[in-house]
């Protein structure tokens, strides 16, 4: 079987640390890289991924790997409703490499193929949410998801034509520059990715052993500024600042990563990416 070989696997797995035996959530398992590494060096591994096209490379892991491994069939934020504990968890947000090769899926502008989006290939497509969103619901899309200058321009052009394919999108567009953005704000909204992330974060701390660790790997601000936003008040002190005694941080934050030039040269769709993480306390 080929290793997937993920963005900033190094950092993550020095930022794990000694995971021998270890319990890791992997939550977002894709063609497994993450939990391969993890696998490899002794870990006890949960893995998650709503995707179904990814089932096939989960069941071969099982098989490899036996009672180490196992993997659930569902969104990330469907973490909070484990009752159990882990030593690590770890997110790698965004859409998969799998997701953006596979031209039918309708992600990538690259390629000619019908409007879908869906991460997790059931429910409406983006062609259908073109029937239910307004002008309004689509301009506010497109600048709170990709900072869209002309999202106005551009929403009413896509309810007045009403595209159907990856390549009649990309023609309403006439600024190169706003193309990858647009498609990152209706995949965004399409696939609540923002919410999966927040719920998926709340969830977090009441997962984690003391000690345990969280790290995400982000790639377009949106996510970094959640994570960042959520890590800062984990961290944070709290109490009030009138009394004698502030309780301690609950997290202690590690160092943020980026990848190294070596990386980039390898794999340049890691130019955005930001490693985040914090260590439980208490």
């Amino acid at each position: 079987m080929m290793k997937h070989i993920p963005v900033l696997l190094d950092s993550v797995m020095r930022a794990a640390g000694d995971v021998a035996n270890a319990r890791v959530l992997d939550a977002t398992f894709g063609a497994g890289g993450y939990s391969r590494a993890f696998l490899d060096a002794g870990a006890i591994v949960t893995a998650f991924d709503r995707d179904p096209t990814v089932i096939g490379v989960a069941e071969k892991f099982a098989d490899e790997f036996g009672v180490r491994f196992r993997f659930v069939p569902k969104r990330f934020s469907s973490m909070a409703e484990l009752d159990e504990r882990f030593d690590v968890i770890v997110f790698d947000l965004g859409i998969s490499s799998m997701q953006i090769d596979d031209a039918a899926r309708g992600f990538s502008f690259r390629a000619d193929a019908p409007l879908d989006m869906r991460m997790s290939i059931d429910g409406p497509t983006i062609v259908d949410m073109f029937d239910v969103w307004t002008v309004d619901d689509l301009t506010k899309i497109l600048r709170n998801f990709g900072d869209v200058r002309p999202a106005h321009a551009i929403a009413c052009a896509i309810k007045d034509k009403m595209p159907q394919t990856t390549f009649e999108l990309k023609g309403l567009i006439h600024n190169p520059r706003d193309i990858a953005p647009v498609f990152q704000a209706l995949r965004i909204a399409l696939n609540d990715e923002i919410g999966e992330i927040t719920r998926a974060l709340d969830a977090v701390p009441g997962l984690l052993n003391v000690g345990g660790r969280c790290i995400c790997v982000t790639f377009h601000s949106i996510e970094d500024r959640i994570v960042k936003n959520t890590f800062r008040d984990w961290t944070m002190a709290t109490g009030d600042a009138r009394m004698p005694v502030i309780e301690t941080p609950r997290f202690e934050l590690m160092r943020a990563q980026t990848p190294t030039d070596a990386e980039l040269e390898k794999n340049p769709r890691a130019r955005s990416a930001h490693m985040r993480g914090v260590i439980k306390l208490c």
